[in-house]
């Protein structure tokens, strides 16, 4: 991977940070400043990610059920609902954002600024019509990743973060972070989290690893595999599939041959540009930040697809 002329290339786009990892071994690392690589940032949506990872260790310890499990085990007050379907929701389709409930994150009657302000964010969403029949179409909802971090902290008997740092920050080595949390005390689920670049870099390899670190199997296989797996099509203008709050797609890469073909990958995405990208079939994990909040009339570029792409070479 020829990656000589990247930092040039990065210059002019203000990143916070870059790093590259292949195999295991650091190949590049760019921060905008000295204080980049050690102060802690919000990574927005990437936070459902490492809820997704909970989730997955909670099912491991046999402190949740598994994703068959339905909505109504974890909030019996559903059952009381005028729509009998929301009690059968069940927990994949929480993680894949099918679950049916009527939301525009942002804009619209029922939306995520507005769940922020009302004084119970969890009951907030509940209370939401279905305009879809759970299972059959992927609406990106942050109240339902609240409502994970709900049945998490129903589950493990204490609070999100308190068991992120013993099963999962821990053994990663994540001593300082942050983690915001609802009136209700309940850490947020679909953001709201600061960690630092490395941080994130390190959680991708865990993945890549297949849930492996330093020996340790910190989340099985069977799950780490299952949760980064398409399940339901993206809704528009985004493309590509979306597994258990972790996105995933497809990108083209020329064989020893010199034959195209569509590689896979898997990534965390957070807005105003923070990304955790896995491509397992090149061993590669990048991570991006950035303070990008530019507007539709000027999108930000994609600085995967067109920067590092283009120079990982053959496969």
């Amino acid at each position: 991977m020829n990656l000589s002329t990247l930092s040039a290339s990065l210059a002019p786009l203000k990143l916070r940070s870059c790093l590259i990892q292949q195999q295991g071994k650091l190949i590049f690392e760019h921060y905008r400043d000295q204080q980049t690589a050690s102060e802690l940032a919000k990574i927005n949506s990437c936070t459902k990610s490492i809820l997704s990872a909970l989730i997955c260790i909670a099912m491991d310890q046999g402190l949740l059920p598994g994703p068959a499990a339905p909505l109504r085990d974890f909030f019996p007050q559903i059952r009381r609902d005028a729509d009998p379907r929301k009690q059968d929701i069940t927990l994949e389709q929480l993680l894949t954002m099918s679950a049916g409930f009527r939301w525009k994150e942002f804009g619209g009657a029922n939306s995520f600024p507005k769940m922020t302000r009302t004084p119970h964010w969890v009951n907030y969403v509940l209370e939401q019509p279905l305009a879809d029949e759970p299972g059959t179409r992927m609406e990106y909802n942050s109240g339902i990743s609240q409502l994970l971090s709900s049945i998490l902290v129903q589950a493990t008997g204490q609070s999100t973060a308190s068991y992120a740092e013993q099963v999962l920050f821990g053994p990663l080595g994540i001593r300082d972070y942050d983690w915001e949390s609802d009136p209700q005390g309940i850490h947020t689920g679909g953001f709201g989290l600061k960690l630092r670049p490395v941080d994130l870099l390190n959680f991708g390899q865990l993945y890549l690893q297949q849930g492996v670190w330093k020996d340790s199997q910190i989340i099985s296989g069977r799950w780490t595999a299952r949760s980064v797996q398409p399940v339901m099509h993206t809704e528009p203008p985004r493309h590509g599939g979306y597994g258990w709050h972790w996105w995933t797609d497809a990108l083209s890469c020329s064989s020893a041959a010199g034959e195209s073909s569509l590689v896979d990958y898997y990534y965390a995405r957070g807005y105003a540009g923070q990304f955790i990208y896995v491509v397992p079939e090149l061993q590669l994990v990048t991570v991006l930040t950035q303070d990008n909040k530019r507007g539709k009339n000027n999108p930000p570029a994609d600085v995967f697809r067109d920067y590092i792409v283009p120079l990982l070479g053959s496969i």
